[in-house]
């Protein structure tokens, strides 16, 4: 295992998204985590936070291919995955391939269409394949989503259910910048409103598809005890007895929790989990799994501080 060639490729990457974005530090690392266990990203925050910034950025950063979605309710599975057209020269049907043909997708807004058009990317994200007239199409290891909502303006929005969420590695709070992110913010993109382009903030394709497969081959190499094992076991077991939690964590996220951890241990340049690694991606691993009892959302409590009273509960090996 070569970390260092590893920790070069994701500081190559915070580079380039650092020239546009300022803070959001958390976001990027958990978003470079999911890169490297191959997982998919939603990012929640409000309009203007830099989500579709953030994700468009963090794509140019590689040279992978880049597509995007603008998610509306007049959208259909077709317009997502594509059709087969029949061609009157030769006689027979061509695919048209949609956007989801490519290797990093930004599904912007996707809560904006309707779940029958959500549901055109369950078989892409789990699978990474997608069936069009009974015919199978490979995406490639590397595909992944990004995908942003909203979670202020509720109107004319179909909120993701369960099956889909449980797709994504995590979902990330985008929060407002600090009064000193927020100057600094002004007075680098305050003077023009030239639309965003790769060419305009100067971002190079620094990492290739070839890096990007070494960096998850190394990840995957992460040690992680025997103890942090049964301590990821309890913790997703807690959360099923909870009395804050009506429906708890799957095995699924036991698993996941057990990936990410060695992508984030990786990133930090160690060749093993701590558990603090565990308490730092549970939030983001849990917050869109677990569904709150009537009491909690009675008395106001959010996903976020069920998760904090599960870490306080389950000791952590030392």
């Amino acid at each position: 295992m070569d970390l260092k060639l590893v920790g070069d490729i994701i500081k190559a990457i915070r580079e380039e998204v650092n020239k546009v974005i300022v803070g959001q530090d958390k976001p990027l690392e958990l978003m470079l985590t999911s890169l490297l266990c191959g997982g998919h990203s939603l990012l929640e925050g409000a309009p203007g936070s830099g989500k579709t910034l953030m994700a468009q950025t963090f794509a140019w950063a590689m040279s992978l291919k880049f597509g995007r979605i603008q998610f509306t309710p007049d959208l259909t599975p077709g317009d997502v995955l594509g059709t087969n057209l029949f061609n009157f020269q030769t006689n027979s049907f061509v695919l048209t391939p949609g956007p989801i043909f490519t290797q990093i997708l930004l599904a912007d807004e996707i809560n904006r269409a309707p779940p029958k058009t959500q549901s055109a990317l369950l078989q892409a994200m789990s699978e990474r394949t997608v069936t069009i007239d009974r015919q199978n199409y490979d995406l490639g290891e590397e595909f992944m989503v990004v995908a942003t909502q909203n979670p202020i303006e509720q109107q004319g929005t179909y909120p993701l259910p369960e099956a889909q969420l449980d797709r994504f590695l995590f979902k990330i709070d985008i929060g407002y910048p600090t009064e000193s992110e927020e100057l600094e913010i002004v007075k680098r993109h305050g003077q023009t409103s030239t639309r965003a382009t790769q060419a305009n903030f100067g971002i190079q394709a620094v990492v290739a598809a070839e890096h990007l497969t070494y960096a998850r081959s190394v990840a995957s190499q992460i040690k992680l005890s025997e103890e942090l094992a049964k301590y990821i076991v309890a913790l997703i077991r807690a959360s099923r007895s909870h009395p804050l939690i009506e429906t708890g964590a799957s095995t699924r996220a036991a698993n996941l929790l057990a990936i990410a951890s060695r992508a984030y241990a990786a990133i930090q340049g160690r060749d093993f989990v701590l558990p603090d690694d565990l308490k730092t991606l549970l939030g983001p691993i849990l917050r869109h799994r677990l569904v709150l009892s009537p009491a909690a959302d009675i008395e106001g409590v959010t996903p976020d501080q069920a998760i904090e009273e599960l870490i306080g509960q389950v000791p952590a090996p030392r």
